[in-house]
């Protein structure tokens, strides 16, 4: 904002403001106020058209930032300044609180997502098991017949359907 426009904010005249800067200038580091440039306040000028009688710019202005309006608060005594500073300190407050709130919520949302992680992983390799169970890669081996088996003889296939023991003793 610039100076002309925060004196009107701040009901003081824009050469009192200026002077309260002036004698305050360790307060107004470059990234909170900073003098425009000729060309600067030229283009202003044509901004706005053609000023009337009394509107020019007799001296460069300062233009400020968020954190310059705020310090100029401080710097200015008038009531209105008074009741700008309070302002300000109760948006800060009712900002860290906002903030505050944004962190704890987070933090939980952060908590979720680890629990969920560990759910995708489980549920990932169960499907896996699954998977595998349904296409097994390593070939099975054919079922062992159960009974006593004599090494070189094999049951005819009448005996087979019979179901009976292939055994036999050789003398």
């Amino acid at each position: 904002m610039l100076d002309r426009d925060l004196a009107i904010l701040y009901g003081v005249s824009t050469g009192n403001l200026n002077k309260a800067v002036k004698r305050n200038l360790g307060r107004f580091p470059p990234d909170f106020m900073f003098q425009l440039t000729p060309e600067e306040s030229e283009a202003l000028r044509f901004q706005f058209g053609s000023l009337r009688r009394g509107q020019h710019f007799k001296y460069l202005p300062f233009a400020f930032t968020e954190q310059g309006v705020a310090m100029l608060s401080t710097v200015l005594h008038s009531d209105r300044a008074v009741q700008v500073n309070i302002a300000i300190m109760r948006a800060f407050v009712q900002l860290r609180r906002v903030l505050g709130s944004h962190v704890e919520l987070a933090r939980k949302l952060s908590e979720l997502e680890k629990r969920i992680e560990g759910h995708d992983d489980a549920i990932r390799s169960l499907f896996e098991a699954i998977r595998q169970l349904m296409n097994p890669s390593i070939p099975q081996q054919p079922p062992r017949e159960i009974g006593f088996h004599v090494k070189g003889c094999r049951p005819s296939p009448r005996q087979t359907k019979i179901h009976t023991p292939a055994m036999k003793f050789a003398f």
